[in-house]
């Protein structure tokens, strides 16, 4: 899943446990009523969030979290997350892929005339 719309704030690593870390980044999308939305990266992932700044317009490679937690009273939660696992700068062209986790993009094919096509269909 994706998500796109500009940088609103870029959040410091955090070191929650000696051995996981995470880094929050909230995305306003751009559509009729804007969502604010905090997507989690985490492990290596905080790296890729370095160089990008507030009212960058990006596109978020997504996942979706969910857990089921039962409360000290046996009460069964519900909780959800967006973990980030890749970021591209919106209209970004060339450029090293890896410093922002994108996939390099396929280079164009040509045309190809019916003669050199030599399927029986």
């Amino acid at each position: 899943m994706e998500v796109s719309g500009s940088i609103k704030k870029i959040g410091d690593t955090q070191q929650v446990t000696a051995s996981f870390s995470k880094r929050e980044l909230v995305v306003t999308t751009e559509e009729q009523y804007p969502q604010h939305l905090m997507i989690e990266f985490v492990q290596d992932k905080t790296s890729l969030l370095d160089s990008y700044s507030p009212g960058d317009k990006v596109t978020v490679g997504i996942n979706l979290r969910g857990r089921e937690w039962t409360s000290p009273q046996n009460e069964v939660k519900y909780f959800n997350s967006i973990q980030g696992w890749r970021i591209e700068k919106v209209g970004a062209q060339g450029g090293d892929p890896s410093s922002n986790g994108a996939a390099p993009a396929a280079p164009p094919m040509a045309p190809m005339d019916e003669e050199d096509d030599d399927l029986p269909f």
